[in-house]
């Protein structure tokens, strides 16, 4: 496996930031989750980020901070929001600047996982599932047109999930 960046894509709750910190131990290699960054960088959560900026102005920042992560990081393993597919510029940076692993999990395990979750701007409505299945609909294709490899994140440990997922790629 060469040591070039590997990104981690899929929809909230698919495990990104789970798997990706698993994966970087099992490889040695640094983690850094792109939404993380921005609250790092920014000093206010994402949350707040979308109250006063829109999704747009978060867009803006999720995709400058993309570019700094990949300039100034050595080989990663990088969680990205699960909305950063949604610019073709962004689509173009991570297919041109490693590896693109495709998280995949079913609606009902994406339902599962965030159903509780109070952190997650898109979600926080009556309708949940309708906001998933709305979002796998219009995301799905994108995650998988820049995929080197799509991976189901499954229902089983994360550490078993992050092994398979370091085998897969080394045969890549």
């Amino acid at each position: 496996m060469s040591e070039q960046h590997i990104f981690l894509v899929g929809p909230m709750g698919a495990g990104k930031t789970t798997i990706g910190r698993r994966l970087a131990d099992f490889l040695c290699r640094p983690f850094v989750d792109i939404d993380n960054e921005i609250e790092a960088r920014t000093g206010a959560d994402i949350q707040w980020i979308f109250d006063m900026e829109g999704e747009n102005g978060f867009r803006d920042r999720e995709t400058r901070v993309l570019k700094t992560i990949i300039e100034t990081s050595p080989s990663s393993i990088i969680a990205t929001g699960g909305g950063i597919i949604l610019r073709p510029e962004n689509r173009t940076t991570l297919q041109h600047n490693g590896q693109v692993v495709y998280l995949s999990a079913t609606k009902e395990q994406l339902y599962e996982r965030t159903k509780r979750d109070k952190n997650r701007p898109l979600l926080q409505v009556d309708d949940r599932r309708g906001v998933i299945d709305q979002l796998v609909a219009k995301r799905d294709p994108l995650y998988r047109e820049i995929a080197d490899l799509i991976f189901p994140s499954g229902a089983t440990q994360p550490s078993k999930i992050a092994k398979k997922l370091a085998e897969a790629l080394s045969e890549l």
